[in-house]
């Protein structure tokens, strides 16, 4: 039996042994793609192929650690209901031998090909990296092609995750790097055939379209254009924290801006966070059949709170987030959950509020809800929504900061991330068991986090300091479907 076969028996018979235990654990997420088993992270290969959509992700099925990683691979027609499939990808060969890393996937003459990039580490401590190429017809088997890129000149072998799509006759790559001067960049490949790879050279960072270093490695680069705007969207590593801003261990972000098509030269405005939340990062983006931008990212950090998150006892760790329809408005992106997540509605309620230097508790049937409130006044110093023992946001108004707060789940110390915002004119939430994305004004700013809690009382407290007039809405949700393909 060849390693290939070797290693997916391998998974296959672990995936057997955790069957009996999906349903049994409470903070497994209800409407969130989560590993039936091991570590997901970085989602991968986003796209709609022949009437389906689907999604790849880093999956390590036997721990939860960063160690072997292998693409695993789901499919759904509408975003509710999932088929799990087997892994598309396993490190079998000697280019991928350490790990089948992050990359995407495009159709070419009715095939669908995967690009992503083979980790190899050496016996001397190092490591390699080659961009690779794998083909199917039908959506589910795929034969790879090996190696279409080696590491070019002036780059550390932090060269990865190739993010590839079309313009005309000419297809076009990006990918994350590192300089020699331990700098982070995106640089850009072009194609005519999907095989051959001609390197332009780097498509943004220091002494390209930036003046001073910005991190020491650009991870998760995704380059498209959005209401005739070209976006930029990577993931930077190494920024120093500040007061609104950069607050996690690595952060997701764009750049917004122009692609000159002859000169492949960029012109951009600053970097803008994509979520200020704890738990965000490696987003990628495809169109879709309908037209739309639609982004996922991974709900998770590699940071050292990492193995503290209780569903490591349950032998399993991190999900993706709900999918976000993407616009720009005013040089901003905007995330809004798609509608497909609507089908998930059952029980409504709502209600109209004008509150005044009080407090209300509202309640909610179960910890799965989507919330939508719309503040028609707000005159006063301060808001807060807080599900008791789970998190806690609030508006302070004069100051135009917005915080979210949680318990660390390490020490069960409180932890906060902050952002700046000139007003708050609506909330929408989306509440799983263990996680919460919350979209103000439309999608402008975004908290994405994890979060564990053994109450079992369900309810929503409002505080006001001062005067707030507002409308209530919300919903009782399901949960994805799943069925499983050996």
């Amino acid at each position: 039996m060849n390693k290939d076969l070797q290693l997916r028996e391998k998974i296959k018979q672990k995936l057997v042994d955790v069957k009996q235990k999906l349903g049994k654990d409470g903070n497994r997420l209800a409407f969130h793609l989560t590993p039936a088993v091991g570590l997901l992270n970085d989602p991968n290969g986003l796209i709609y192929f022949k009437g389906k959509y689907h999604v790849f992700f880093q999956w390590n099925p036997f721990e939860t650690k960063h160690t072997f990683k292998a693409w695993g691979h789901v499919s759904s027609q509408d975003f509710i209901g999932w088929e799990v499939h087997p892994p598309a990808l396993v490190p079998s060969e000697w280019y991928e031998k350490d790990g089948c890393y992050s990359g995407s996937a495009v159709e070419y003459n009715g095939k669908l090909y995967l690009f992503y990039t083979g980790n190899v580490r050496t016996e001397d401590g190092g490591r390699e990296t080659y961009q690779c190429l794998a083909i199917t017809e039908d959506g589910i088997c795929f034969e790879k092609k090996g190696p279409v890129i080696e590491l070019p000149e002036g780059y550390t072998t932090h060269f990865r995750d190739p993010k590839v799509w079309q313009e005309g006759e000419k297809w076009y790559m990006v990918l994350g790097a590192q300089t020699k001067s331990f700098e982070g960049s995106v640089v850009l490949y072009s194609s005519s055939d999907l095989l051959h790879w001609q390197l332009e050279g780097p498509l943004a960072g220091p002494g390209i379209t930036l003046d001073d270093p910005f991190g020491f490695m650009w991870e998760c680069p995704d380059f498209f254009l959005l209401n005739e705007k070209d976006v930029l969207v990577c993931s930077p590593q190494g920024l120093e924290s500040e007061p609104y801003k950069y607050q996690n261990l690595y952060q997701s972000g764009y750049f917004i801006g122009d692609w000159d098509r002859k000169t492949k030269k960029f012109s951009h405005s600053k970097f803008q966070e994509l979520d200020y939340g704890f738990d965000f990062y490696a987003p990628q983006t495809f169109t879709d059949g309908k037209g739309r931008r639609i982004l996922i990212a991974w709900m998770g950090m590699g940071d050292e709170m990492e193995q503290h998150h209780p569903t490591v006892r349950d032998g399993w760790l991190h999900a993706l987030t709900v999918p976000r329809e993407l616009s720009i408005k005013a040089e901003k992106l905007y995330q809004q959950p798609i509608d497909e997540l609507k089908m998930l509605r059952t029980n409504y309620y709502s209600e109209a509020f004008t509150l005044t230097n009080e407090k209300i508790e509202i309640g909610l049937n179960s910890d799965l809800q989507e919330i939508i409130i719309n503040i028609d006044q707000f005159e006063g110093k301060k808001f807060s929504l807080q599900l008791p023992d789970r998190w806690k946001l609030t508006y302070t108004r004069e100051q135009g900061i917005i915080s979210f707060e949680r318990t660390r789940f390490d020490t069960h110390e409180k932890e906060t991330r902050h952002c700046l915002i000139e007003s708050i004119e609506t909330i929408h939430i989306l509440q799983d068991r263990s996680s919460v994305e919350i979209f103000l004004n439309n999608g402008e700013k975004v908290f994405t986090s994890r979060y564990y809690s053994n109450n079992t009382h369900h309810s929503c407290v409002i505080a006001v300091d001062g005067s707030v007039a507002m409308q209530w809405q919300n919903w009782d949700l399901g949960s994805f479907s799943f069925q499983h393909h050996e």
